[in-house]
């Protein structure tokens, strides 16, 4: 047989006999068209890869660093603050030493995850504190329903893509990623049903799906018979001729689930009544049911319509409080609620500035507590009252609107009241009223958490520097930890005037604690520009400053509030102590 001896086809020419083909059959609707490669690809894909390198994670969090943190927005739920912020910590700490420390963590066979279950009726800050805790830490964190997962039935994929989520919020950092949280809310809605014979597939089978990434295992970030992954690949093997499969391990990946268990207190009260242990013979009070569920075992969980093996990864349990009327008050005062902060913002969209009097405070908190929702009736409550205000006002030019406990009970007189015949003078008094009311309350928070906030934020918290952040809390619209890094701005910028005063003059100044507040206090209330400050300053203290260094060959001064506000003064006593020194 004759071996012919025939050219291979270029890529070129492979393309244009597969265009004709197809311009043949589909009569010019279909066409290829070839990428274009850029010759820096060409260069960029020849070379090595660069070698990956590992990133560590830097936390150096403890556990009473985290409920300090915590106690600022979190009203009530000690316990269960404590118990998150206690395992959160050591998981995190554990993953810091096992990178430092290698050989030590090497030869373990297993490990055990802190998995969290949450325990807690609605609207009671289960979601709001995972939050908290991830933007504290500085992981990326992603939330999922497991309702989601039980309306398709067995969806493993679904589990998958919470950790293909994680990389995406990640910005497609694999490492930072595999340090994430993944929060599953309503958990117990995948529990199999307590009446139902025979397994109950879709249910058991997500809590199946969910074992392995819960302990450990690779999730391929391709996701199958999905087009946009296989054009990605595709696009990949293009450019490095190398087929790269990119996975994310879920080890140090934390999960935490919670949900609203309704049940789960008669599976307990009849555990601790068969076994003795001797509770009410009725539950009835939140109270009783919290009580019971604090004394929740895996045997409750189970009976409850759990897998023994997914219970056996949640290995820390932390149950949520009711909250009372008075906590949902609490809430709304709490001066980082995001309740008022955000209804604030919703008015100051319109130009118009809102101050709320403590007694509609309390009147929200009693209407969203008649709802039995839990703060998240809190939402409801204040827009049901404010939404008449929010659309008439904006269209009247408004700039200060008192919400006033009058204003609540009477809203339409009290609306007409505004728009028809407002009085300015009673307008303006009844707005500094609140304003000034608010300022001290933030000054009582500030001083009963000056220790931490100081240690937290690295500023010192003076009389006069409490005041002018209560000050600049009341002027905008922002949380107390906004606030004070904004006043901790201010002072690096000013203390880094001394040494640029130095460089441009030759002269060593030391603003004093004093100077420096006075200062803050005129950006704040006056906003006042640095560099127009500055300008003051050498105005003021060059010249001066000059002539003592020649006559006394002293160059460093202490500048207090004093001297800012006197420097001819200021000057002529330096002047004169020095004479007094070194009698001529």
């Amino acid at each position: 047989m004759e071996k012919r001896n025939e050219k291979i086809p270029s890529p070129k020419e492979i393309e244009k006999e597969i265009s004709e083909f197809l311009s043949k059959k589909f009569k010019n609707n279909v066409k290829v068209i070839s990428p274009v490669v850029l010759p820096q690809e060409l260069t960029l894909d020849k070379g090595k890869e660069s070698p990956k390198k590992v990133k560590k994670i830097t936390f150096d969090l403890l556990p009473e660093d985290l409920i300090s943190y915590l106690d600022q927005y979190i009203v009530k739920q000690d316990m269960a603050k404590a118990v998150l912020a206690t395992k959160i910590c050591t998981h995190f700490n554990r993953i810091k030493r096992a990178e430092d420390f290698p050989d030590d963590f090497n030869e373990m066979v297993g490990s055990i995850k802190n998995n969290v279950l949450m325990i807690g009726p609605t609207g009671v800050g289960k979601t709001y504190i995972i939050k908290l805790i991830a933007k504290k830490i500085g992981v990326p964190f992603v939330k999922g329903d497991a309702t989601k997962f039980s309306e398709t039935g067995y969806v493993g994929g679904d589990v998958e893509d919470l950790i293909r989520d994680l990389v995406h919020e990640a910005d497609d950092d694999i490492e930072l990623a595999q340090h994430g949280i993944v929060y599953i809310d309503e958990i117990d809605k995948i529990a199999s049903s307590h009446n139902l014979i025979g397994a109950d597939v879709s249910r058991t089978g997500v809590q199946r799906a969910l074992l392995k990434p819960m302990e450990e295992t690779e999730i391929d970030l391709k996701v199958p018979h999905d087009p946009i992954s296989m054009i990605q690949e595709i696009e990949s093997f293009r450019k490095t001729g190398k087929r790269k499969k990119r996975t994310v391990n879920t080890k140090n990946i934390l999960f935490i689930m919670s949900g609203a268990f309704n049940d789960l207190t008669q599976i307990i009260k009849k555990r601790v009544k068969d076994q003795g242990i001797g509770f009410g013979a009725h539950i009835t009070s939140p109270k009783e049911d919290i009580d019971l569920l604090e004394h929740v075992k895996s045997e409750d969980l189970i009976a409850y319509g759990f897998e023994s093996e997914f219970v056996g990864r949640l290995p820390v349990r932390s149950v949520f409080e009711n909250l009372t009327e008075d906590d949902l008050f609490e809430i709304l005062k709490n001066p980082n609620n995001p309740i008022i902060i955000s209804k604030k913002l919703d008015f100051a969209a319109y130009g118009i500035d809102v101050k709320f009097e403590d007694e509609v405070l309390r009147i929200l908190a009693k209407n969203a507590f008649s709802e039995n929702t839990g703060a998240r009736g809190l939402v409801s409550a204040i827009e049901k009252e404010m939404l008449l205000f929010e659309k008439k006002l904006p269209s009247e030019g408004t700039k200060k609107f008192s919400v006033t406990a009058a204003v609540i009970e009477n809203p339409e007189e009290s609306l007409e009241a505004l728009i028809v015949s407002p009085d300015e003078k009673k307008i303006n008094e009844s707005f500094e009223k609140l304003s000034n009311q608010e300022k001290e309350f933030i000054k009582t928070y500030l001083k009963s958490n000056k220790k931490n906030l100081s240690e937290k934020y690295k500023l010192v918290m003076t009389p006069s520097r409490i005041d002018i952040i209560a000050e600049h809390y009341t002027r905008h619209i922002m949380d107390t930890g906004i606030t004070i890094k904004r006043i901790k701005s201010f002072y690096d910028e000013i203390k880094k005037i001394e040494l640029y005063f130095f460089k441009t003059h030759d002269i060593n100044i030391v603003l004093e604690e004093d100077a420096i507040d006075y200062i803050i206090e005129q950006l704040v209330t006056s906003e006042m520009r640095i560099d127009v400050f500055y300008k003051q300053l050498t105005e003021d203290f060059e010249l001066g400053l000059k002539l003592v260094r020649e006559k006394t060959e002293k160059n460093r001064f202490f500048i207090t509030r004093k001297a800012l506000l006197n420097p001819e003064s200021f000057i002529s006593e330096l002047i004169k102590d020095e004479l007094v020194k070194s009698p001529v």
